[in-house]
């Protein structure tokens, strides 16, 4: 099959569940024996490519800054992106037999689709999120919100395959309309064997953007409150995004300079080894697609805390009291309470948290995935 994988991302140059998914599902593909070309946007410096063994990386636009100084994405880049998958697939679309894209940035999946019936090529599209209009308000304000949200639902009337990685969005998919969701959930593409769950050290540990959603800062008197019940308590707080001076001026004013650290973006290796020995990961967002690290620190026997909210589908990837538990809410009081649970239930707690991976893991894997997105390419690639 020749596949055309189109995201304006690309791992390691940045980070995210849906750089690691399109990175992995290159390679596992091109492995496969596929011929494989990623369209994105250069990321890398003048001098150097992109590069991800045996697929043909294609920067369609510049080096570009996707966030703005708040944390929100800028609108000129999905833009300019959308302008050279338009360009390249006008070319070049008829070369392809499946066009596999993210639903965002929308004007890739509205370039795409444009061009489908001219190009011949089979559409298959991820949703990671489906927003409700008031997110759309309060992420962009009123009037460019609004037009956030019609620009989803007109991506939403383009023929296509879907697929969601959570209940939650491909509800919202389907309630408005769009026939023929595909629920995947696998992600993950790291080991599936459980490892044997290390002694855990006092620390809790955060890993990801530091982005309004994520509610990095709310660690931080959360930490505070905990520390009463739990004097030894320390953070370790991973990545990096515009609300780490927040963190950092928070920790200074609550006076854990000691009992909290900031290191920035780290090497993998450094991540893994900080969930391994980790009292628990600590995940505050409000808004999340899927949620890849509790699945990371369960392969490590290590529980994780998430936040209960309406727009979050990592509540979906935690067992109450068996790989974990979901805070009330982002409040330093509700996430004190669960981390302390954690705390009360033991080395019992990342025994079960390690079994619940190794029962899972099969079924969250990125092949589980591949097998289902095969089939949606067409019928060549499901013969093969």
């Amino acid at each position: 099959m020749r596949i055309c994988l189109v995201y304006d991302c690309l791992f390691p140059y940045t980070i995210g569940g849906g750089e690691r998914w399109y990175r992995g599902l290159a390679e596992r593909l091109a492995g496969a024996g596929h011929e494989v070309t990623y369209l994105t946007l250069r990321q890398w410096p003048h001098g150097e490519r992109g590069d991800i063994p045996g697929v043909r990386v294609i920067p369609v636009g510049p080096r570009m800054a996707l966030y703005g100084d708040g944390g929100q994405r800028r609108i000129l880049p999905p833009l300019v992106f959308g302008a050279g998958v338009l360009l390249h697939l006008l070319r070049h679309g008829r070369r392809y037999d499946a066009v596999h894209t993210s639903s965002f940035p929308f004007f890739s999946l509205l370039a795409a689709g444009a061009l489908a019936r001219l190009g011949r090529y089979r559409l298959v599209v991820d949703w990671f999120e489906v927003w409700t209009e008031s997110y759309w308000r309060e992420y962009l304000g009123g009037a460019a919100g609004r037009v956030g949200s019609a620009v989803q639902s007109l991506c939403m009337r383009v023929p296509q395959h879907s697929f969601c990685f959570s209940e939650l969005h491909a509800a919202r998919l389907r309630a408005a309309g769009l026939r023929g969701v595909t629920v995947l959930r696998g992600m993950y593409a790291g080991p599936l064997e459980a490892r044997p769950p290390a002694r855990a050290e006092p620390v809790v540990v955060f890993a990801g953007r530091h982005i309004p959603e994520k509610q990095v800062p709310a660690l931080v008197p959360a930490l505070a409150e905990a520390r009463r019940q739990l004097p030894g308590l320390r953070a370790e707080i991973y990545g990096d995004g515009p609300e780490r001076s927040e963190v950092l001026r928070l920790r200074a004013q609550h006076g854990l300079d000691d009992a909290i650290e900031v290191p920035g973006f780290v090497a993998a290796e450094q991540v893994d080894g900080a969930l391994r020995r980790a009292l628990c990961l600590v995940l505050p967002s409000r808004r999340e697609g899927y949620g890849m690290v509790v699945i990371e620190a369960a392969c490590q026997g290590t529980p994780s805390v998430v936040v209960a909210g309406p727009d979050n589908a990592a509540v979906e990837l935690v067992s109450e009291g068996e790989n974990g538990f979901v805070a009330a809410s982002a409040s330093p009081q509700d996430i004190a309470a669960a981390i302390a649970r954690v705390e009360a239930a033991g080395e019992d707690l990342r025994s079960s948290t390690s079994a619940w991976f190794s029962r899972n893991a099969r079924r969250l894997s990125l092949a589980a995935s591949l097998e289902r997105v095969l089939e949606s390419y067409g019928s060549e690639s499901a013969r093969r």
